[in-house]
């Protein structure tokens, strides 16, 4: 799994507190892009480490030589841990959507 550039994500930050703040964002304040695109890659990079560890895993069983299980094992759990932080992510940000739509207007 790809680390996340900090840059980027302060970034977003400071894209989302000028939101909230209700002042003009230019691209030049954000010009790594959206939220949405950022978790859209994040998202990406969990497939794309699922496919990894899939094939892998798909080389083991065909026996195909230069693929050991040490390897195959780690691949699984990147996969298994990128799938359940994307999961935690997911679940924080209907947590977060819920609170905001129950608050008095």
């Amino acid at each position: 799994m790809n680390s996340i550039d900090n840059s980027r994500l302060l970034a977003e930050l400071n894209t989302m507190s000028a939101l909230a703040n209700n002042q003009s964002i230019s691209e030049t304040n954000n010009p790594h892009g959206s939220f949405s695109t950022l978790f859209k890659e994040a998202i990406d990079n969990v497939n794309a480490t699922q496919k990894t560890s899939s094939d892998l895993k798909t080389k083991l069983e065909l026996g195909v030589p230069g693929v050991d299980l040490p390897e195959v094992m780690i691949a699984s759990q990147k996969a298994s841990i990128a799938f359940n932080a994307t999961i935690q992510v997911r679940n924080k940000l209907l947590e977060s959507y819920k609170d905001i739509m129950s608050m008095p207007v």
